[in-house]
């Protein structure tokens, strides 16, 4: 089988499909794709099966020799592929020639790019997946982000993809300045003072340099305020606390009312911190390409209109599988 041997590991580079549902009542988060539009979209743009493993690279690439002739195509942040020297374009099918080496330029634009190989990274499916969970030390390859010397084989294929086939625009990965986080309010913001609250809405935040899968901290927002209530049997002292309790993905806690932490896909499942609110989940890929010092609103909105959002969103997954059939 075709391999890829990892020459230097990056930044924090990590085998994920898009992700391993059904065991959060087991304290195993889904994982998977932290941006899942841009995942998908290079799989299908290989005709590869959407779900097939990829490697998902954070702000610094790696570098990979291929040992056959392969096909890859690189999505999500703007990091220009180069193949044995020679730049290459993203959301574009790319030959790697048996023995080359794919490297990246320097970060342009957001944080995640997805490198997705024709044929898929063929690493053992653990609960029916192969995305890594390095919390728990499975999935993925061996667990665990790369590492320099590791090698990764590739599945198999029947035909190469069309070289230089492309994807438009309006699927790129594209961030403006200040970007808006819309959540749902909830299920502990009775806790916050109305000053608390206001600010929440109010305050341009930024993101931390404390930013990956386990989650976004956000700075340069006020500390937040209590309401003088009696803690629940079983929380901690502290107001920010509660009873254990569970988490769900894209929540936001703040503990000891500091910079709040909006939790992601390899997240804990639960614990003892309060939740002021929760990320929709249609805004959770434009998240995960949200880099350092980058500035950051949350928009509170009803459930109506985070339904309304997410069936767009379903509408823009299933028109870009029409457009690449």
């Amino acid at each position: 089988m075709a391999s890829i041997k990892v020459i230097q590991p990056g930044l924090a580079t990590y085998v994920e499909d898009s992700g391993r549902y059904g065991y959060y009542h087991l304290g195993i988060p889904p994982g998977g794709a932290l941006d899942q539009l841009s995942f998908k979209a290079g799989n299908l743009l290989l005709g590869n099966d959407e779900n097939a493993a990829a490697l998902e690279i954070s702000l610094m690439g790696p570098i990979l020799e291929f040992s056959e002739k392969s096909y890859v195509v690189i999505t999500g942040a703007e990091m220009t592929p180069i193949v044995n020297g020679d730049k290459r374009s993203t959301y574009s099918v790319v030959e790697i020639p048996a023995g080359g080496k794919l490297s990246f330029d320097f970060l342009h634009g957001g944080a995640r790019s997805y490198i997705c190989v024709k044929g898929g990274i063929d690493v053992p499916i653990v609960m029916n997946s192969r995305s890594t969970y390095p919390l728990g030390g499975i999935g993925g390859y061996k667990g665990r982000k790369l590492q320099a010397n590791d090698e990764l084989l590739i599945g198999g294929f029947d035909s190469a993809p069309e070289v230089g086939r492309s994807l438009s625009d309006e699927f790129k990965v594209s961030l403006k300045p200040e970007e808006t986080l819309r959540v749902i309010v909830g299920l502990q913001d009775y806790k916050l003072t109305e000053e608390s609250l206001q600010g929440l809405f109010e305050d341009i935040f930024v993101v931390s340099s404390e930013a990956d899968r386990t989650g976004y901290r956000f700075k340069n927002g006020r500390k937040f305020k209590y309401r003088n209530l009696p803690q629940p049997f079983g929380a901690g002292s502290d107001p920010s606390n509660i009873a254990d309790a569970c988490y769900p993905v894209g929540s936001m806690q703040a503990p000891g009312g500091n910079e709040p932490i909006v939790l992601l896909r390899d997240a804990p499942s639960g614990g003892g911190f309060a939740m002021y609110c929760t990320v929709i989940s249609c805004d959770l890929d434009k998240m995960g390409q949200l880099p350092p010092n980058h500035k950051v609103r949350f928009k509170s909105i009803t459930m109506e209109e985070a339904l309304q959002a997410r069936k767009l969103y379903q509408a823009r997954f299933s028109t870009l599988r029409e457009s690449l059939k």
